[in-house]
């Protein structure tokens, strides 16, 4: 495969609190193409912004079967599919005592994402002066001051988010 088939998909999430007003944003690149995405919520986590980046971009992809190379500086995000815990959680039914996994939404989304696509993941440390993951960074930061940003349902009111995947908070 040469450089020009793969699509690398470079993101970031931003928080101004965590929780407070959040930001994600995604390039995608493929050659010479490059895409930029980007978009918040009103109120949630660093963490699901950072799912939420990954998210969008891998919704953002026309067809399936591409090959994908993610880079992202959350090791919340690239450790957990690299090191298999995904696919541990999702055959627990993403259960654990006293309940179900935090963001179980964003990740139950991702997966089936992840089934459509050839991905890896790779980290990078954050603030580091990586040109893409910089831009990002300013996307990210630039879509959290968004005014009249939209619900985050999967944090404000997780029960609800859970209902159409079948689950249920214990």
């Amino acid at each position: 495969m040469s450089d020009h088939d793969l699509i690398t998909l470079y993101s970031d999430g931003a928080c101004e609190s965590n929780p407070g007003p959040g930001g994600w944003a995604v390039i995608l690149r493929r050659g010479t193409r490059e895409r930029r995405l980007s978009g918040g919520c009103r109120r949630t986590t660093n963490n699901r912004m950072e799912l939420r980046a990954v998210i969008e971009g891998l919704k953002a992809l026309k067809r399936p079967g591409l090959s994908v190379k993610v880079v992202s500086d959350s090791q919340y995000v690239t450790e957990a599919v690299a090191q298999g815990w995904l696919e541990k959680w999702a055959a627990k039914q993403f259960k654990k005592s006293g309940g179900l996994r935090e963001n179980t939404d964003l990740w139950i989304e991702l997966r089936k994402l992840l089934q459509l696509h050839r991905v890896t993941f790779e980290w990078i440390r954050g603030h580091a002066g990586h040109p893409e993951n910089e831009s990002c960074d300013v996307l990210a930061v630039k879509a959290r001051s968004v005014a009249d940003l939209p619900v985050d349902v999967g944090f404000e009111n997780p029960a609800s988010a859970l209902v159409p995947l079948g689950l249920t908070l214990l």
